[in-house]
């Protein structure tokens, strides 16, 4: 990073560096105390994602300074974040990955298809890690990949034929997010293609260029609209009719704490895609006082700027 970041506590900083050395000794509460500068609110999702993120790369540290742990079985811990737009979901993640010092890649779901159709594939992020990271692959393979719209990717209970954009992205994921090595040289790419030629022609052979996804950890996002009915029909208190309590954005986030795979599934998710998706963050509608704390507070507000 060009730019270090020191947390509130005083005893955690990251040095500059350009590449990933793995010195990762953050632990929760400073992880927090540091989102704390540039997010108002949301504070129980700050816990989740410090603990997961604390998780992840105590892991990966561990598993770079002792090559037996990494064969050992681990469950990464991917995160699924629901909540309305604008609530700071793609900002808590942005200084996540600045405090750790790893490349970070933000895509809509949206703009993506199953492999072998017009559209963009996943495999098109991992590639855009190794981009950010100034082409370092062993700093990109510790990276954060933040796909927003996640929602839009859920296949609707009608649909007849393939779904290319939603359940064929789903099914593109689903090695991505667990371990899988991926070809920075797509098959599409011109200019990829052109420059193995040129390496070919030079040194006679053409050295892979893989990355590994093992310790890229995946967040998805996106504000779900439809989930709190599914959720209110598993609780059993869906109310209809003229005598129907109007719910308002509060209960809807209430709903949203009681969130169970089961839901997302309903939802239009695949069972095996949610199943890598362990850790559920809840962020919170902002109120009026939320917006002016922002403005007046928040290290990164405008009125700063």
């Amino acid at each position: 990073q060009e730019k270090s970041s020191q947390d509130t506590a005083g005893d955690t900083t990251t040095p500059d560096r350009k590449s990933f050395d793995l010195n990762f000794d953050l632990k929760p509460k400073g992880v927090k105390q540091y989102l704390d500068r540039y997010v108002i609110r949301q504070d129980e999702a700050k816990k989740a994602l410090a603990i997961a993120v604390c998780d992840h790369y105590n892991h990966a540290r561990e598993c770079h300074e002792n090559p037996k742990i990494a064969e050992t079985d681990y469950s990464k811990q991917n995160i699924v974040m629901l909540g309305p737009t604008g609530v700071g979901k793609t900002h808590l993640i942005r200084h996540i990955a600045q405090l750790i010092g790893v490349p970070f890649v933000k895509a809509d779901a949206t703009r993506f298809s199953e492999t072998g159709y017009v559209g963009a594939n996943v495999d098109d992020m991992i590639r855009d890690l190794v981009t950010q990271a100034d082409g370092d692959i062993e700093l990109a393979q510790y990276g954060i990949v933040y796909l927003d719209e996640a929602d839009k990717i859920a296949t609707p209970p009608n649909i007849i034929g393939r779904d290319v954009s939603g359940r064929g992205v789903q099914i593109g994921l689903l090695k991505l997010m667990e371990e899988t090595e991926v070809d920075l040289r797509a098959g599409y790419d011109i200019a990829s293609q052109m420059q193995a030629v040129t390496e070919f022609q030079q040194k006679g052979e053409v050295e892979p260029q893989i990355i590994n996804t093992r310790h890229i950890l995946f967040i998805i996002s996106g504000a779900f609209n439809g989930l709190t009915e599914i959720i209110q029909k598993r609780l059993n208190e869906r109310s209809i009719g003229f005598n129907a309590m109007v719910k308002s954005q509060e209960e809807a986030e209430d709903y949203f704490q009681s969130v169970i795979p089961q839901d997302f599934i309903e939802f239009g998710f695949d069972p095996e895609f949610i199943g890598r998706l362990p850790v559920h963050v809840i962020c919170q509608e902002l109120s009026v006082d939320d917006l002016f704390q922002i403005l007046k507070r928040s290290e990164g507000s405008i009125i700063h700027q």
